[in-house]
C-alpha cells in the first residue's frame, strides 16, 4: 500500500509527558535482545515469583493486558507486576514493582473464541514516570492500521516452542507486519483441521507475522503489547493473545485488537478517575494480498 494519508487530530499527554516516546527508538522468535529504555511501557507479569505474562503501561495507574492470563482475577494479591525492567532475572535501579489493586477482565471474554481476551490491571497508586518507565500512546476506537506500519512486538517468553529465554532473561524485540483479519482467516483456514474450524479470527482481532513463518510471539508473550510507530508516538494496536506453535508457516500470531476495546478501557479506566494517553488518527483500512 503507498501513499497512505495520515490525519493527525489530537494527541492528549498524561503529566505533560507524551505516550509512546521511548529513550532507546528500536527474543521472541526470530527477534534480538532490546536495549534498556527502548519500550518503557513493557511491563511483565508473575505469579509466586514466576513471569508467565507481559503487559503495557498505558497511565500513571493502569496496565493494559489479556483476560486469559487471570484463571483468577480475584486473587490478584497473588500477582505482581514489574516496570522498567530490561533484564528479568537481573532488574536495575530503574525497574519497580508497584503492588495491585485489582484486575478487571473483559465481562465478555470467551476463552472458547478468544474473543473480549483483554484485561486491565490497577495499581494501588500512581507510579512515577522516568526515562524507563513511560506509557504508551492508545488508539481510539476509529482508528484503522495499515500493513505497512512499523510494528513491533515485545515480550519475555520462550524464543520457539518450549525453549525458555536464557538467563538472565533480556527483553526481546521483534518487527513484524500486520495481517488483515480476511487475509489471516484464509492463512488459517488452509491448514486448520475442521475440528478446530474455520474463520478463527473474529472482528475484534488483529493478525501479525510471516506467512513462511520465523518470527513470532510465543508462550509467555501472552497480554503484551503490539506497536506501531506512529508520527505522535509509539501506538498499541494489539495485545498478544493465541496461535498454533510459534513462529510457523501460515500460523501468524493473533492480537486482540486495541481500538475495538478502546471505548471500554477508557471507561473503566475513568471509573477509577484517570484516563489514558489517547492518539486520534485515521488511517486507510488495512489490506493485504496474498501471493
Amino acid at each position: 500500500l503507498r501513499g497512505s494519508l495520515i490525519i493527525i487530530e489530537q494527541v492528549i499527554d498524561l503529566n505533560h509527558l507524551s505516550c509512546g516516546q521511548p529513550i532507546n527508538p528500536p527474543r521472541i522468535v526470530g527477534g534480538q535482545s532490546a536495549k534498556p529504555g527502548s519500550w518503557p511501557w513493557q511491563v511483565s507479569i508473575s505469579n509466586n515469583k514466576q513471569h508467565f505474562c507481559g503487559g503495557s503501561l498505558i497511565s500513571d495507574q493502569w496496565i493494559l493486558s489479556a483476560a486469559h492470563c487471570f484463571y483468577d482475577a480475584n486473587i490478584f494479591n497473588t500477582y505482581e507486576v514489574l516496570l522498567g525492567a530490561n533484564q528479568l532475572f537481573n532488574p536495575s535501579s530503574n525497574a519497580a514493582a508497584p503492588p495491585l489493586k485489582k484486575i478487571v477482565l473483559y465481562p465478555a471474554y470467551n476463552p472458547d473464541t478468544n474473543s473480549g481476551d483483554v484485561a486491565l490491571l490497577q495499581l494501588k497508586a500512581p507510579v512515577k514516570f522516568t526515562e524507563y518507565i513511560r506509557p504508551v500512546c492508545l488508539p481510539n476506537s476509529s482508528v484503522q492500521f495499515t500493513p505497512n506500519a512499523d510494528c513491533w512486538v515485545t515480550g519475555w517468553g520462550n524464543i520457539n516452542s518450549n525453549v525458555n529465554l536464557p538467563f538472565p532473561s533480556v527483553l526481546q524485540q521483534v518487527k513484524v507486519p500486520l495481517i488483515s483479519q480476511k487475509a489471516c482467516n484464509t492463512l488459517y483456514n488452509n491448514v486448520t483441521t475442521s475440528h478446530i474450524g474455520k474463520d478463527l479470527i473474529k472482528d475484534d482481532m488483529i493478525c501479525a507475522g510471516f506467512p513462511e513463518g520465523g518470527k513470532d510471539s510465543c508462550q509467555g508473550d501472552s497480554g503484551g503489547p503490539l506497536v506501531c510507530n506512529l508520527p505522535e508516538g509509539w501506538t498499541q494496536a494489539g495485545i498478544v493473545s493465541w496461535g498454533i506453535g510459534c513462529a510457523q508457516a501460515s500460523r501468524p500470531g493473533v492480537y486482540t485488537l486495541v481500538p475495538f476495546y478502546a471505548d471500554w478501557i477508557q471507561k473503566t479506566m475513568n471509573g477509577g478517575l484517570q484516563s489514558a494517553p489517547l492518539a486520534t488518527l485515521l488511517l486507510l483500512p488495512l489490506a493485504l494480498t496474498l501471493l
